[in-house]
C-alpha cells in the first residue's frame, strides 16, 4: 500500500510480504551468522536501503513470538527506543492506525510515524504489515522528525523441527541527510541486535504475561477491542504538516561522525 493509502489489506498485501523475503534477485547479503541472515537492496523511493532479516528461534514458540510483536504492553518492556506508542482508532478487527516514537542513538534527531497496521493469521504462517499514513491530529511533533514506512512486515512461521522462523523487511525513509556509514551499521549490528532483542523477549514473555493481564490479546479476540473506528476522512495530513514538510526532507545529519554515535552504544 502507498504511502498515506488508507484501506482494509487484502491477501495481495501479505503476499507482497512473502515474496520479498522469499524472492533475493537484486538483494546483497550483507551479515550471516549462525541462523541470522541481513539482506539490503537499494530503492527508487528512497536514498535508504531495503532491509531483510530471515532468522529462526529454536526455542520460542511461533504463537508467542507473534504476541510479542503484537502485545504494546510488552512492547515498553522490551523495546528500548520506544519513546512512545497510541492507538488512534481501527478500520476493522484487523487493521488500525496508531503513532510511534522511537529514540535515535544521539546526536542524531528522534523520528516518528503515524502508520496503518495490518496483521492475518493462517495458522502455519502469521503475518504484521505497517506503512505510513496520514492523520490530521498528530501532525508533525517538535523535536522529532517525521520518517515514512513504505513497507515494514514481519512473517512468522512454523518450523517443522519445532520452534519459529522470523522473517523481517522493512523500506524506510527516515527523511533528512544520513551519513552514509549508517547503512553499513544497520545490517552489521542494529539488524542482529533486533533479533537479540526479539530473542529474548519472546523467552520471558509467557511469565511476564500470566501477571499483566493474561486474558488480554484483542489480536486474537476482537471483541477486545476498544480503539474507536477510524473515520477516513480525519486521514489526511494537517495543514501543519503541509506547511512543515519540507523542513523533514531538509534535515542534514550526514555529517555525523560514526564514533559520536556509537560511543554511547552497548555492543551488539
Amino acid at each position: 500500500m502507498d504511502v498515506g493509502t488508507v484501506r482494509v489489506a487484502e491477501d495481495c498485501d501479505f503476499e507482497k510480504l512473502k515474496s520479498l523475503l522469499e524472492n533475493h534477485n537484486g538483494w546483497k547479503l550483507d551479515y550471516h551468522k549462525a541462523q541470522t541472515k541481513v539482506w539490503t537492496k537499494s530503492s527508487t523511493d528512497t536514498n535508504f536501503k531495503m532491509i531483510k532479516i530471515k532468522t529462526i528461534f529454536n526455542d520460542v514458540d511461533p504463537q508467542v513470538m507473534y504476541d510479542v510483536l503484537h502485545d504494546p504492553d510488552y512492547r515498553k518492556v522490551w523495546d528500548d527506543h520506544m519513546i512512545e506508542s497510541r492507538d488512534i482508532g481501527c478500520l476493522n478487527p484487523n487493521n488500525d492506525i496508531g503513532y510511534y516514537a522511537l529514540s535515535c542513538p544521539p546526536p542524531l534527531q528522534n523520528r516518528d510515524f503515524v502508520l496503518q497496521r495490518s496483521w492475518l493469521d493462517v495458522g502455519s504462517e502469521q503475518y504484521i504489515l505497517n506503512h505510513s499514513v496520514y492523520h490530521q491530529k498528530f501532525p508533525p511533533r517538535k523535536g522529532f522528525v517525521r520518517a515514512k514506512s513504505h513497507l515494514t512486515g514481519f512473517l512468522v512461521r512454523v518450523c517443522a523441527d519445532g520452534g519459529c522462523e522470523l522473517g523481517y523487511v522493512s523500506q524506510t525513509d527516515p527523511q533528512g541527510k544520513l551519513p552514509s556509514w549508517l547503512v553499513n551499521r544497520v545490517t552489521q549490528i542494529f539488524a542482529p541486535k533486533m533479533v537479540k532483542r526479539l530473542h529474548k523477549a519472546s523467552l520471558g514473555y509467557k511469565s511476564w504475561k500470566l501477571s499483566h493481564n493474561p486474558e488480554w490479546k484483542p489480536w486474537h479476540f476482537p471483541e477486545q477491542i476498544t480503539a474507536p473506528r477510524i473515520s477516513v476522512s480525519e486521514c489526511v495530513q494537517s495543514e501543519e504538516e503541509k506547511k512543515c514538510k519540507h523542513i523533514s526532507s531538509g534535515i542534514d545529519e550526514s555529517l555525523i561522525k560514526e564514533t559520536n554515535v556509537m560511543d554511547g552504544m552497548d555492543d551488539p
